[in-house]
């Protein structure tokens, strides 16, 4: 069995009692909650993504500098976040749903007529094969259709990664914030449900198993990634893992990868389902607002501890 599993979403076989696809995906979750989608049909969104996402990267710093993300308004180019109080060595672009970003929270560099469209219908497929996955994970956990978790793309947010090999800041810049760690992205878990992501060819996502310790997740053309995050750990009562993460440093060649968060409904509150914790919840419930806040104001700024863990929340 692949220590990554790839499940071809459009097998109508998939959900089918003793499905090895589905068994393969279960044992993944169990052990370090990643798995490789295919069938999805999306080829072409995904490259035209890819295709403005290099060229904003590829611009004058200027020109990303000019819609940085502030403290008050948390969406746009970033490239001094940390993870585990490190800086990572990447640069980001945050945008939320564009077709529901009607009190213009979301920032889009100028100059490129296409960039704003091709996010926006990247976005809008990534809902819908979210939730297709979510759904499809919920029946590995043998829930019943009826009493399901739902994600909400008006909260999910994506994210453009790009890993050079040098620090993009300047040294005056570097002056003023945390040094570098030793990896492009450290150790961490998503906080959502699930995460959907791309990746270029360029490797050096590592997954940390039970059982085999730190494993690559390699590049395969147009196949999704699937993670799981805390949301999900805490409402399957830790019968599925939030998986622990990281990107190895660049050293020679760029990286870019995009993630889909897909996260619970803004009022949510997060429990362990009925069914996972008939012996006992492992957690408390807990407001899915207080969580995130949380974890966007660990990786905005140093706050003196490592960032905020689902684990807080775990009743013995």
């Amino acid at each position: 069995m692949d220590l990554v599993p790839t499940i071809n979403i459009s097998d109508p076989a998939l959900k089918e009692a003793g499905s090895k696809q589905l068994t393969a995906l279960d044992h993944a979750c169990r052990d370090h909650g990643f798995f490789l989608l295919t069938g999805h049909g999306l080829d072409q969104v995904f490259d035209r993504m890819w295709s403005e996402a290099a060229a904003f990267f590829a611009a004058p710093r200027d020109e990303r500098l000019a819609i940085l993300r502030t403290e008050e308004r948390p969406l746009g180019y970033y490239d001094r976040e940390l993870t585990k109080q490190k800086r990572d060595l990447k640069e980001v672009f945050d945008f939320m749903r564009p077709a529901a970003d009607r009190k213009g929270r979301n920032q889009w560099p100028t100059g490129r007529p296409h960039f704003e469209a091709a996010m926006n219908d990247f976005y809008e497929a990534m809902s819908g094969l979210a939730a297709d996955t979510l759904d499809l994970v919920q029946t590995a956990l043998g829930l019943p259709e009826s009493d399901r978790i739902n994600g909400d793309p008006s909260t999910s947010n994506v994210r453009l990664n790009h890993y050079p090999v040098g620090d993009p800041l300047t040294t005056e810049e570097r002056s003023a914030v945390n040094g570098l760690g030793d990896m492009a992205l450290h150790h961490h878990t998503d906080p959502g449900l699930i995460t959907l992501l791309l990746q270029d060819s360029t490797g050096g996502l590592q997954a940390l198993s039970r059982a085999n310790g730190w494993i690559d997740v390699p590049p395969e053309r147009h196949a999704v990634i699937v993670n799981i995050g805390d949301a999900m750990q805490a409402f399957s009562n830790d019968e599925y893992r939030a998986a622990v993460h990281r990107v190895t440093p660049m050293n020679n060649a760029d990286r870019m990868s995009t993630p889909y968060f897909f996260n619970p409904p803004a009022d949510a509150t997060i429990a362990p389902h009925p069914v996972l914790a008939s012996t006992g919840a492992r957690y408390r419930p807990f407001a899915w607002r207080e969580f995130i806040q949380a974890r966007i104001d660990d990786n905005f700024k140093d706050l003196g501890a490592e960032d905020t863990q689902v684990d807080v929340y775990r009743v013995n």
